[in-house]
C-alpha cells in the first residue's frame, strides 16, 4: 500500500473518531501527508490535531488554528546545514530528497540558506518514495557525472538506507564525496542495524538536540523496562527523540484537558439531510475553542527540553553535528542561532554566526580520509575539459594556433597558453584538459572573443583560454578567474624630435614663468639691499644712477657669485645668506636642464591628449575583434574616422602615414598588447595616456564553477614567482629591441611649481627685513618726523622730509664713528709734529677740529686745493683732512 493509500486509511479513521465516537482531540499524525488530510477535519469540527512526528514546513503555511506541532519545523535546521557549507567553503550543493510533501517542504527553505552563504544548487535530485534500487542507482550514477560532491539527503529513514546502500555499492561513499543528512535520518541511527551504518560511513548528520536530564534518565529506564516485557524478542531497543516528543504531547494535552475540565465534552450536530456530504455532517466541538487555548498556554519542562507552543509550533532549535564513524556516531560541533557552529553548547561565541574550522571538531570523511573534501570533482565521465583558444592572425605572442596537416595536429601555443599550464599545474589535484580552436571550416577566426565567451555559456565550451579581456558586461553570463596581466586601455601616438640647435636654445631649460619670476625677484632683492645699505654704506651712495646700477649689479652679480660690494647690516647679510642659496640651486638646476637640451635627443608626441583626436577630426586606430569600438563611439569618435588593425605591422604602418595619408594619427592598445608593440617600436611611438580602465586577462569559466576560485588562487601564486617572469621573458620580451636605447621622450622646462617654494622664502626673509629696518629708522628718526606742520601740504611735506631724513648718513652708525675716530686721530697726531719744529714766536692758527663744515674764511683760499666738503651734501673728514694738509705745511 502506498502513502496516499494509508494517508486515504488515516484520513477515514479520523473521520470517524470526529463525526462517532466524538472524540475532543486526536494525536498521531505521524508523517506530513497524514497531517496534510487531516488538518481539515480539525479545523471544520474545532478539534486539536497533534503531530509529534510531521516536520514539513508546508504544514505551517496551511493557517490552521487547530494543528500543533510538537516536533521541530523541518526548516529550523536548514541554516545548521548551510553553516555547515559555509565552514568548509563549498560552492555548490546538490539536495536529494524523496518525492512527496516531506521531502519537498524543506527544499524552498534550504536553497534559499545555502544562497545566503553564496553556494549554490546547480541541480535538483529527487525520488520517488516507491523506486526501485535500480532506479536509484540510476540517479546516483547521474550524479556521478556532475562535478559536485556534495549530496544533502533529506528522505524518510527506510528510502535513505537504501540510499546509501547503492551509493556505497557503486564507489558514491569514497574518498571526495560529502554526504549531510537531516534530523529525519539522523535521528534514527541509533536503531539501525551495523550493516547499514557501514553503509554511511564517513556521512555528517544534523541531529536533535535534548539535554540529558534526570528526569529523562528515569523515565528511560522505565520505558526500556516495559518496552522489553512486551517486545521480547527486540534487544537494544532505544529511545528516540520522536518517542521523547510523543511523551511530551500526551502530557501537554493532558494539562489542557485538566485545565479546562471534562464538563460540555460535546459536540453540536447539524441539520441532517441527505444532500451533505460526509465532511459536512460532522458536528463541532463546543470544548474544542478553550482546549485550543489551553494548549497554546501550556508551558513546562518536558522530557525532550523546555516545550511551548508558539503560533502552533514547538521553539526548540538547538541541533548536534555528528559523524557517522565505525559502529556509531560521533560528536563534531554544536548549532544554535546565536552562536553558530561551536564545539560547546554554551561558548559563548556570539561574535560571528558561523564560525570557523577551529570549532568544529575532527571529521573522518567517506573513504575513511581526514582531509576535508573540496567539494567537486571532474566529471568521471572520461571526457576531458574542452578549452576554447581564439584564432588570430595578429599578436600570435598571447595565442598561436598552428595546424601540422601531416598528422593532422593542432598546436596551441603562446604566453596566456603558458600561464595556463602553469597555473594548472599549481593545483593540488589534476584536471585534464584540451585546447580546441574556435575556428571556422577554412581555419580562420570563427567570430569575435564575445562570440568565443558566449560559447561557454552555451555549454559547448568548458573554458576559454586566452587573451580575454575582463569587462563589465561579460560576467552577467560567464566567470572570470582574478586577471593575471596589467588591465587599462591605452592611446599611442608617433614621436618627433623637437631638439633643434637654435641660437635661443638657452632660454627654453627655464619655463617662461619661471624666467619672469627670477628678474623679477633680481630687482625686488637689489632693491631691498639698497634700503637696508644706502644709510650706513658708502658703496650704496651716490648720484642715483650711480645707486640704482650699483644695486642691480649687486643682485644679478650673485648668479655669478662675483659681487663686489660688501653689505654691513645684519638684515642686510641674512637677506644675501637667503638669495644666495635660493641662486645657487635655481643656476644648478638651469645648468643640468641645458646639458640634457644639448646632448639627449628630444623626443616629444605628436599628440597629447586624446580629446585632441576627437576635436580635430583625425584618424585613429583599434585592433581588430577588440572590444574597444564601443568604447570609442561612447567618446564620441566618428565611426568613419575609426581604422582597423590586425598585426603590429599594419599598424606600424597605418601611423607611419599619418591621418592626412591615409594613415591613423593614433592608435588604441589595451596595455598587453601595447607594451608588445612599443617593444618593437619604441623609437618611434609613445604612450601618452590611459583612456580607460579594465581589469585584464582572465580565463573565463561557467558561472558558479567550482574551477574559478582554485584558479583564481592559483593565478596569485604564478603571477607572484619567478615562473611568471619566465613566461613574460620568453614571449614578451623577445621584440624588445628598446632596452639600451639613446632614444629618449624629453621632460618639459622647468616651471615656477619646482620652486615656488623657494621664492617664497627669499620674498618672506626679504620683506622680514625690509620691515624691521624701516621700523628701526621711522623709531630713531621719530622726533624729527613727526614735528608739526600747520600748513595744507603737510602730509606732503612730511612725506618729503621722511625721505630727505632717509637719504642722509646715519653718522652713529659704528662703521663712521670708527673712521671719524681714525681721521681725528691721525690729524692730531700730524698737528704735534707740526708743532715741535716751529719756533717760538711763530702764530699758530686755530686747530682745524675747532672749525665747523659753516665756517669757510680761514680756508676759502683753499677751495682750489680740492674739493669742498661735503661734496654729496655731506661731511667728510677725510676730504677736509686732506685739504688742511698743505696749509698746515705752508703755515708752518
Amino acid at each position: 500500500m502506498d502513502n496516499k493509500s494509508v494517508s486515504l486509511c488515516f484520513w477515514n479513521t479520523a473521520l470517524d473518531l470526529i463525526k462517532n465516537i466524538e472524540v475532543q482531540a486526536i494525536i498521531g499524525p505521524q508523517n506530513s501527508m497524514q497531517a496534510n488530510f487531516v488538518i481539515d477535519l480539525g479545523d471544520k469540527a474545532w478539534v486539536p490535531i497533534i503531530s509529534f512526528s510531521a516536520t514539513s514546513p508546508s504544514l505551517s503555511s496551511l493557517g490552521s488554528s487547530y494543528f500543533f506541532q510538537v516536533t521541530q519545523n523541518d526548516s529550523s535546521q536548514v541554516n545548521a546545514i548551510s553553516a555547515i557549507v559555509q565552514n568548509y567553503k563549498w560552492r555548490e550543493a546538490v539536495p536529494i530528497y524523496a518525492d512527496n510533501a516531506y521531502g519537498k517542504g524543506i527544499i524552498p527553505f534550504l536553497v534559499d540558506a545555502l544562497q545566503n552563504v553564496d553556494a549554490r544548487v546547480p541541480y535538483r535530485s529527487v525520488i520517488s518514495p516507491l523506486a526501485t534500487d535500480d532506479q536509484i542507482g540510476e540517479e546516483l550514477y547521474k550524479l556521478m557525472t556532475m562535478q559536485t560532491r556534495v549530496f544533502i539527503v533529506h528522505m524518510s529513514t527506510k528510502l535513505g538506507y537504501r540510499l546509501f546502500n547503492k551509493a556505497k555499492e557503486i564507489g558514491m561513499m569514497s574518498e571526495g564525496y560529502v554526504w549531510i543528512t537531516t534530523n529525519g535520518i539522523t535521528d534514527s541511527l541509533c536503531s539501525l542495524k551495523r550493516s547499514v551504518l557501514d553503509s554511511m560511513h564517513g556521512i555528517l548528520g544534523v541531529k536533535t538536540y535534548f539535554q540529558e536530564t534526570k528526569k529523562l534518565e528515569n523515565f528511560t529506564i522505565r520505558w526500556e523496562r516495559k518496552f522489553q516485557e512486551e517486545n521480547r524478542a527486540i534487544l537494544n531497543a532505544e529511545l528516540t527523540v520522536i518517542g521523547l516528543w510523543a511523551y511530551d504531547a500526551a502530557s501537554a494535552l493532558a494539562m489542557a484537558v485538566e485545565k479546562v475540565g471534562t464538563t460540555n465534552f460535546y459536540f453540536q450536530k447539524t441539520n441532517a439531510s441527505s444532500n451533505l456530504t460526509e465532511l459536512e455532517a460532522i458536528g463541532i466541538s463546543q470544548n474544542g475553542p478553550k482546549l485550543h487555548e489551553a494548549l497554546m498556554g501550556i508551558k513546562f519542562k518536558g522530557l525532550a527540553g523546555d516545550f511551548n507552543f508558539v503560533n502552533g509550533q514547538s521553539q526548540s532549535s538547538t541541533f548536534k553535528i555528528i559523524n557517522v564513524n565505525g559502529n556509531g556516531e560521533r560528536l563534531v560541533a554544536f548549532w544554535t542561532p546565536e552562536n553558530g557552529l561551536s564545539r560547546k553548547l554554551n561558548s559563548g561565541n556570539t561574535s560571528t554566526y558561523f564560525s570557523s574550522k577551529e570549532n568544529v571538531g575532527p571529521v573522518i570523511w567517506p573513504g575513511d580520509s581526514s582531509s576535508v573534501p573540496k567539494g567537486w570533482e571532474i566529471p568521471t565521465n572520461g571526457k576531458k575539459l574542452k578549452i576554447g583558444v581564439p584564432v588570430k592572425n595578429g599578436f600570435t605572442e598571447f595565442v598561436k594556433v598552428t595546424y601540422d596537416t601531416s598528422c593532422n595536429r593542432t598546436q596551441v601555443t603562446g604566453y596566456c597558453i603558458d600561464v595556463f599550464n602553469a597555473v594548472m599545474k599549481t593545483l593540488p589535484y589534476a584536471v585534464s584538459y584540451e585546447f580546441i580552436p574556435y575556428a571556422n571550416s577554412s581555419g580562420g577566426s570563427n567570430g569575435s572573443y564575445n562570440d568565443l565567451v558566449y560559447q561557454v555559456y552555451l555549454g559547448k565550451f568548458d573554458a576559454v583560454v586566452g587573451d580575454t579581456t575582463i569587462t563589465a558586461n561579460r560576467p552577467s553570463f560567464v566567470d572570470f578567474t582574478l586577471p593575471y596581466t596589467e588591465s587599462g586601455v591605452s592611446l599611442v601616438v608617433p614621436i618627433k624630435d623637437n631638439g633643434t640647435r637654435n641660437a635661443w636654445i638657452f632660454l627654453k631649460p627655464l619655463s617662461r614663468d619661471l624666467w619672469i619670476t627670477s628678474g623679477c625677484f633680481f630687482v625686488f632683492i637689489g632693491f631691498v639691499v639698497w634700503i637696508l645699505e644706502h644709510r650706513i654704506n658708502d658703496d650704496f651712495r651716490g648720484p642715483p644712477a650711480h645707486q640704482i646700477g650699483t644695486s642691480l649689479w649687486y643682485s644679478f652679480s650673485t648668479m655669478v657669485f662675483a659681487q663686489r660690494e660688501i653689505v654691513v647690516s645684519n638684515l642686510a647679510r641674512f637677506v644675501v645668506i637667503i638669495w644666495v642659496f635660493v641662486v645657487l640651486i635655481l643656476t644648478q638646476s638651469y645648468t643640468a636642464s641645458l646639458t640634457s637640451l644639448l646632448t639627449i635627443q628630444q623626443l616629444q608626441p605628436t599628440i597629447t591628449d586624446i580629446n585632441q583626436l576627437i576635436k580635430n577630426g583625425e584618424y585613429v586606430g583599434y585592433q581588430g575583434g577588440s572590444f574597444v569600438l564601443p568604447i570609442l563611439k561612447k567618446m564620441n569618435f566618428d565611426e568613419t574616422k575609426l581604422k582597423v588593425y590586425d598585426t603590429p605591422e599594419e599598424c606600424d604602418i597605418l601611423l607611419s602615414k599619418g591621418s592626412a595619408n591615409g594613415g591613423i594619427a593614433g592608435a588604441i592598445f589595451e596595455i598587453p598588447y601595447m607594451k608588445l608593440f612599443l617593444g618593437q617600436y619604441c623609437s618611434k611611438y609613445t604612450m601618452v595616456e590611459s583612456i580607460y580602465k579594465i581589469d585584464g586577462f582572465g580565463f573565463v569559466f561557467p558561472v558558479g564553477s567550482p574551477l574559478v576560485s582554485d584558479v583564481s588562487r592559483a593565478v596569485l601564486n604564478v603571477t607572484e614567482g619567478e615562473k611568471m617572469k619566465n613566461i613574460e621573458n620568453a614571449w614578451l620580451g623577445k621584440k624588445n629591441n628598446c632596452i639600451d636605447s639613446k632614444n629618449k621622450v624629453s621632460s618639459a622646462s622647468l616651471s615656477l611649481a619646482s620652486f615656488w617654494g623657494l621664492f617664497l622664502i627669499a620674498g618672506v626673509a626679504s620683506l622680514s627685513a625690509l620691515i624691521i629696518s624701516l621700523s628701526m629708522f621711522l623709531y630713531k628718526e621719530r622726533e624729527q618726523i613727526w614735528i608739526p606742520y600747520h600748513s595744507e601740504g603737510s602730509i606732503w611735506r612730511r612725506i618729503h622730509d621722511t625721505l630727505r631724513i632717509f637719504d642722509r648718513k646715519n653718522l652713529s652708525f659704528h662703521i663712521f664713528r670708527k673712521r671719524e675716530l681714525q681721521e681725528k686721530s691721525r690729524i692730531d697726531s700730524d698737528h704735534v709734529i707740526g708743532a715741535s719744529e716751529a719756533s717760538p714766536n711763530t702764530t699758530y692758527l686755530q686747530s682745524p677740529s675747532s672749525y665747523t663744515t659753516d665756517i669757510e674764511p680761514p680756508f676759502a683760499c683753499l677751495g682750489t686745493l680740492g674739493t669742498s666738503p661735503g661734496e654729496y651734501g655731506d661731511f667728510n673728514p677725510n676730504g677736509l683732512a686732506s685739504q688742511l694738509e698743505p696749509a698746515i705745511e705752508l703755515i708752518n
